[in-house]
């Protein structure tokens, strides 16, 4: 298992800490895509992050999935408004 995920959960030791706010969301999100990727074979990209609003866009796995919705609020929202608190919502286009 790769260093990534250790104990089974994304390690977000990797998203720089000095870097813009645009900088880390973007690099968290890789970080969540990478574990969506590796245990369900879907990933997420990054479209925007303005103000209050992430924008993502799900593939692979993820497009069609009965899922996506659960694993675009539960994991990817779940895991960025614990690093950007005054996120106010996650949208998939």
């Amino acid at each position: 298992m790769s260093s990534l995920f250790a104990g089974g959960e994304p390690d977000t030791s990797s998203v720089p800490v000095e870097a813009s706010d645009e900088e880390r969301m973007q690099a968290l999100v890789e970080v969540l895509s990478a574990y969506i990727e590796y245990y369900h074979g879907g990933a997420v990209e990054m479209v925007s992050f303005e103000d209050d609003k992430l924008t993502v866009s799900m593939t692979g796995a993820c497009v069609g999935c009965d899922l996506a919705p659960v694993t675009l609020h539960g994991w990817v929202e779940g895991t960025v408004k614990q690093f950007f608190p005054d996120l106010k919502t996650v949208v998939a286009v």
